[in-house]
């Protein structure tokens, strides 16, 4: 099938055809991906080197991934563990950063986004290949995250995105593999397609694109149960953290990554971590996908609270807007910004005293933190308690009442705010 959508190459890293003969293919196993393995052989008359990087995705058989990329014609399929890496280097950073876009994405594919590239610039440089192609749309995040990361990581290298220049639309491709004989899980029936790492798990297409229908979640669900379904009884989860990243569960010391995939476990089995979200990209476009993200929710939370006890006022009110810009700059394909590396620096200040336990109860797509402790909590029984205390010096409150009631007071006697405004109360 020829390019037959005018596209026209115009950005300096985009490769033209002919400059390169063989091309290293981000290959996920899916329908764009298998669809442009075969593509890119026929277009550019290239071989392909097919790359698959295991990030913990669990709904996916990576030895038959790499089969199929062979079968497909693919010169060498690569399957490249970089789990412990991804947990330890980037979702540390997410739970200190308390990652969410939005209100409930924890932001497992634009992390999972920095780990590819990484990977795919070590192979790309290992296998002598000039080019990296990706699956991604001229319309979607994607496109720059591995575009801009590549290219900033190795300037030499060059890209080509396939879904662009091809004039196939999810119905077209489906289609095309049925005609070349390529496998796929995709239908006109069940269009969704699927983003996953130990992070979270990602559902688009069909009724999930249209905000006015309702998601048909027991189609769509991969990982977790819905609420409806999730079992009568409560579990709870006791987390145990060493300046802010979860180093126990249950009092059982482990890696991170086993951490992450228990609570995923625990979490999807409860419905916790579900959301269908209405998601700004950087493009321009409004879309909505569904999330599930139940380990990280149990994560995040149990973080959040932690974090809290054991810091002040200003300091957690200055760490939520740290957090907004550092999860908007991770969606938006700035992690290697200048800016990120500060951020990084005083998330890692903050969380020097986030160490402690946590508590948390998962029932029916709810998690409650029940309790909490820490060896740096700011917690003071003798000072809160409502009961006789010697250590608090109530006589020292009228003085403070007056001193902080002051400019309230004097602005009120200076001008009749109330008319002005017509909010008398």
């Amino acid at each position: 099938m020829k390019n037959t959508t005018n596209y026209i190459k115009t950005a300096s890293h985009e490769a033209a055809q002919g400059s390169f003969d063989t091309c290293l293919l981000l290959y996920s196993g899916g329908l764009d991906t298998s669809t442009m393995l075969k593509w890119i052989q026929d277009e550019y008359q290239c071989e392909v080197i097919a790359l698959t990087i295991d990030l913990g995705q669990t709904a996916d058989d990576l030895e038959a991934i790499k089969q199929k990329a062979l079968d497909l014609g693919a010169k060498d399929a690569i399957v490249y563990d970089a789990q412990e890496e991804f947990a330890d280097v980037l979702l540390s950073e997410a739970i200190k950063a308390n990652a969410d876009y939005q209100g409930g994405y924890a932001l497992s594919t634009p992390l999972g986004r920095v780990m590819i590239a990484k990977v795919a610039v070590k192979i790309a440089e290992q296998n002598n290949c000039t080019v990296i192609a990706h699956g991604c749309t001229g319309k979607g995040n994607d496109q720059v995250r591995f575009e801009g990361y590549i290219t900033t990581l190795n300037p030499a290298l060059k890209t080509i995105a396939p879904v662009r220049e091809w004039s196939m639309g999810r119905d077209e491709q489906i289609a095309f593999c049925a005609e070349h004989g390529i496998p796929v899980k995709q239908s006109n029936d069940k269009p969704y397609s699927y983003d996953e790492n130990m992070w979270g798990n990602t559902g688009e297409g069909g009724e999930i694109e249209n905000p006015e229908l309702k998601p048909q979640f027991e189609n769509i669900l991969q990982w977790c149960q819905t609420p409806e379904k999730a079992p009568d009884a409560a579990e709870y989860l006791e987390i145990g953290f060493k300046k802010g990243v979860p180093v126990s569960i249950n009092g059982k010391s482990d890696k991170l990554m086993n951490i992450i995939a228990e609570c995923n476990q625990i979490g999807s089995k409860h419905g916790i971590g579900i959301f269908p979200l209405i998601e700004d990209r950087f493009v321009g476009l409004k879309v909505r996908g569904v999330y599930e993200n139940p380990g990280a929710t149990i994560l995040i939370k149990a973080h959040q609270n932690l974090e809290q006890l054991v810091s002040t006022r200003e300091e957690n009110e200055l760490k939520r807007f740290i957090d907004t810009k550092w999860a908007y700059l991770c969606y938006a394909a700035k992690w290697y910004d200048p800016v990120m590396y500060h951020i990084h620096a005083f998330q890692d200040s903050m969380n020097q005293k986030v160490s402690g336990t946590v508590k948390v109860k998962c029932y029916k797509g709810n998690i409650t933190v029940t309790s909490l402790s820490s060896p740096h909590s700011l917690f003071d029984e003798n000072l809160a308690t409502f009961n006789k205390s010697a250590d608090f010096n109530q006589n020292a409150s009228a003085g403070f009442i007056e001193l902080w009631n002051l400019p309230q007071k004097t602005a009120h006697s200076m001008f009749d705010w109330e008319s002005l405004t017509n909010h008398s109360l």
